[in-house]
């Protein structure tokens, strides 16, 4: 089981030790900057499939949209909200305003057609097939002679 924290202060050693390039981290952090409204990301390998979970706590599933565009998995997401109060001969005006975006490069053993994508208690959880014959290399020791 491979877990990797996509927020790392250089990212080109992500680079070296994942299949996913996190196009955020590589260009728009400055390489040592980090964005503090992107929500966290773990991926998980198994020899059939990957899994992503993005913290994303307080949206609802309307609030996403996700696209793969050529090998780019795109996710980003948009809140606002407004409150107004009238009482007593004086006027309240509340509102706020959350987003986020962040895209992935796809390894090549992706099947794009098979990536599925569910919400849950905060989570945002991707499930993505691989390609036949693109399964997980086997761990061999070679003992040395």
């Amino acid at each position: 089981m491979t877990l990797l924290k996509t927020r790392r202060r250089r990212p080109w050693r992500s680079l070296m030790n994942s299949q996913f390039i996190d196009m955020d981290d590589f260009f728009e952090d400055n390489f040592w900057l980090q964005k503090k409204d992107t929500p966290a990301l773990n991926i998980k390998e198994a020899d059939d499939h990957f899994e992503i979970e993005l913290a994303a706590p307080g949206f609802s599933k309307k609030d996403f949209e996700v696209t793969i565009d050529d090998q780019n998995l795109n996710i980003s997401a948009k809140k606002s909200s407004k409150k107004e109060d009238k009482k007593d001969g004086y006027t309240r005006k509340e509102f706020s305003y959350d987003s986020f975006e962040r895209s992935l490069m796809l390894p090549e053993s992706v099947k794009q057609e098979k990536v599925t994508a569910t919400y849950k208690n905060g989570i945002l959880h991707f499930d993505l097939a691989k390609k036949e014959g693109a399964l997980k290399p086997q761990h061999k020791v070679i003992e040395i002679q």
